[in-house]
């Protein structure tokens, strides 16, 4: 069962590069904090690469004047996430996070079996907008579509209208 508005994001390690390999429990990374939390099926993927990062990297300073911080998260290691941020210029504030082995995508109830590409399982396109460790909207995508978890949309939605 995906996840839903109103439920809280389970408790999973992560993993980021800053000084070295860190780990950062999601329950420390959520606290107290509202951030945009978005999932790719995978660095250096096409859609990934030209549209979904890029949009969120063009609207950070708009997320920034909202509050709101900007979290990238997807099946790989930390090494292939910060290498696909140096190469995307994602600014340092911008947290790329690997779940590597896939367990916070599983717990999200957001897995998805990209296997037929040669994938294995991956996480399916979403952005969730989470306050204090809570899920407020959750926008996950139909398979091969890309439109509510975009910059644009999730942006509308933090907006007041």
């Amino acid at each position: 069962m995906p996840i839903k508005a109103g439920d809280r994001l389970p408790e999973f390690p992560l993993q980021r590069i800053r000084s070295g390999v860190e780990t950062v429990d999601t329950t420390a990374l959520f606290e107290g904090k509202k951030i945009v939390l978005f999932a790719v099926p995978g660095a250096f993927t096409p859609t990934c690469s030209e549209k979904h990062l890029p949009g969120f990297i063009e609207h950070f300073e708009d997320f920034r004047k909202l509050g709101v911080e900007v979290a990238c998260v997807s099946v790989n290691d930390p090494f292939v996430m910060q290498a696909w941020g140096q190469s995307q210029h994602v600014p340092d504030e911008l947290m790329m996070l690997a779940d590597g082995n896939g367990e916070f995508t599983r717990a999200l109830g957001l897995e998805m079996d990209a296997s037929a590409y040669g994938m294995g399982t991956r996480s399916k396109r979403y952005a969730i907008i989470v306050e204090d460790g809570v899920a407020k909207q959750v926008f996950i995508e139909a398979p091969g579509e890309f439109r509510v978890s975009s910059a644009e949309h999730v942006l509308s939605a933090l907006s007041p209208h």
